[in-house]
């Protein structure tokens, strides 16, 4: 400050000099070079007043961005659950301003992560809840979720997945088996439920925990209806042996009956 403030009584007094020649080459009478240097010395402290005065509404706008900054700070460190913001105590106020807004500015994107991926898992949870027929995972929507509860949310739908890959393995599987049955017993599907279950697209299935016993079940019942049957044909076909010994039928017209 001291070599700043010796260069600007350097300069001020060179250009004092130049005016005072200046005034001499044109005449000017003493008088008034006396109100002119009155005029420079009046005009370099307004000059410097202005500048002291910028300066200090530069400072006074950042003080109210640091108590601005502050105040988000505290807003945003409660709704992501996390312990108050503490500033360095040396800081200077353009320091502390920065480190403020950065600060904020890293939360905000945070904020901003944790409801995507919130709507993210959400749109999730109704598709898997609609393909399974369950309820939708409880979380309030209208506050920032915790990291503990983004985690138990991810874990949740997971899971779903899971289960819904286990079901539809298990829907596919039990699927052909019954085609398969309702062919060899020449059966028509007659209900909703197995024109359903045998329809080509698979993905309309609602893979429910009623709709998957209640396939176990149609599985069940059609395997008990051919082992019926089988049972019928072994019977019947004991009775064509019998009734063959008793008529004393050629075992080669027994062969081309077969």
């Amino acid at each position: 400050s001291e070599v700043l403030a010796a260069e600007a009584a350097s300069c001020l007094n060179r250009a004092m000099a130049a005016l005072r020649d200046i005034w001499e080459e044109i005449g000017i009478p003493e008088e008034q070079r006396l109100e002119r240097t009155d005029v420079v010395k009046q005009h370099i402290k307004s000059l410097l007043d202005m500048m002291v005065a910028e300066e200090q509404r530069l400072k006074e706008r950042l003080l109210k961005s640091i108590a601005m900054y502050r105040k988000e700070l505290d807003t945003l460190c409660s709704e992501l659950q996390l312990s108050p913001f503490e500033t360095e105590k040396e800081s200077t106020i353009l320091q502390m301003e920065k480190n403020l807004r950065m600060h904020v500015e890293e939360l905000q994107r945070q904020k901003q992560d944790r409801k995507q991926e919130l709507k993210a898992l959400q749109e999730q949870d109704r598709d898997l809840c609609d393909i399974l027929c369950t309820a939708l995972f409880s979380i309030d929507s209208s506050t920032v979720p915790s990291l503990e509860d983004l985690d138990c949310y991810r874990r949740h739908v997971a899971s779903l997945n899971t289960l819904k890959e286990q079901r539809r393995e298990e829907f596919v599987s039990n699927k052909r088996q019954i085609i398969l049955l309702m062919e060899e017993l020449d059966h028509t599907p007659d209900t909703s439920f197995e024109r359903d279950v045998v329809c080509e697209n698979e993905e309309e299935f609602c893979l429910s925990k009623d709709n998957i016993v209640a396939l176990q079940n149609l599985l069940q019942q059609l395997e008990a209806r051919r082992a019926l049957n089988e049972a019928v044909c072994a019977e019947l076909r004991s009775r064509i042996v019998a009734l063959w010994e008793r008529l004393q039928i050629p075992q080669e017209e027994r062969e081309t009956s077969a």
